[in-house]
């Protein structure tokens, strides 16, 4: 009854298919369709092939009034149920069920190549699904039948971690720092020590000059001076026009 309420779903529909009438199997050989009377067809209709569960019917109908001809279920393929010739790909022997307990053999053919591969296709398709789906459900029976592992602690069980090695490598990089926070110098002005450095004043060099050549009262006194030898250039230079009479009545020119 569960299978009867499932969701039945189409698999392959093909507008043109032909019935014939066999004759019965003289041996296990197998069918050969040389032996029916291919130009002489007993129904020409519908095919539609249909999932059902794991089940796939194959439903003969009129092409016009979509009236059911024939029905053959699969329950599995390949079986007794769809079997192929032995001398053509187009061409298959169906069982047929009348929903009784009878059934008869009946061929199958298709006009096209085409058509028959992908009726062959289309079963084969569905009962590969049939196949996984009942090879997960007997993996995910046999997981929930299997003994479920015990990894929680233990009623007074511990766990001991130890992190030694993490404080030998702190302690290691610690002592390569350089004191101080660097090696650049402390801005001026910083406190050092609780007073403050001064800062740094840069003094310009100390000109050593011959005070007996410019006190020399005998030597003439050159028109120009020279820059190198003249101790008093920088301050008679850097005097202003306003102050050359003091300068004048200050300093003594010697002749």
């Amino acid at each position: 009854m569960a299978e009867d309420s499932s969701y039945e779903s189409i698999l392959c529909v093909k507008p043109e298919v032909h019935v014939y009438r066999i004759p019965p199997r003289a041996s296990n050989r197998g069918y050969r369709a040389a032996d029916w009377k291919l130009d002489e067809p007993a129904w020409s209709g519908r095919m539609k092939i249909t999932a059902k569960g794991k089940m796939a019917i194959i439903k003969l109908e009129d092409k016009n009034t979509g009236e059911l001809f024939a029905l053959a279920p699969v329950e599995q393929y390949p079986d007794v149920a769809v079997e192929a010739v032995t001398d053509s790909s187009r061409y298959f022997v169906v069982r047929i069920d009348d929903g009784n307990g009878r059934h008869a053999f009946i061929g199958l053919g298709f006009a096209d190549r085409g058509d028959s591969f992908d009726f062959n296709v289309a079963l084969q398709d569905h009962f590969k699904w049939v196949k996984q789906e009942g090879e997960l459900a007997k993996l995910e029976a046999s997981q929930i039948n299997a003994p479920k592992l015990d990894l929680g602690f233990k009623e007074g069980q511990t766990i001991k971690i130890s992190i030694g090695n993490i404080k030998k490598k702190e302690a290691g990089a610690a002592k390569l720092r350089p004191a101080g926070g660097g090696l650049l110098p402390p801005p001026p002005g910083a406190k050092v020590g609780g007073g403050i450095i001064p800062p740094l004043v840069q003094t310009a060099p100390i000109v050593q000059t011959n005070m007996a050549s410019v006190l020399d009262l005998g030597s003439p006194v050159s028109s120009a001076p020279q820059p190198s030898s003249d101790v008093w250039g920088d301050f008679t230079s850097a005097g202003s026009n306003s102050n050359k009479d003091s300068a004048k009545t200050e300093w003594v020119q010697f002749s």
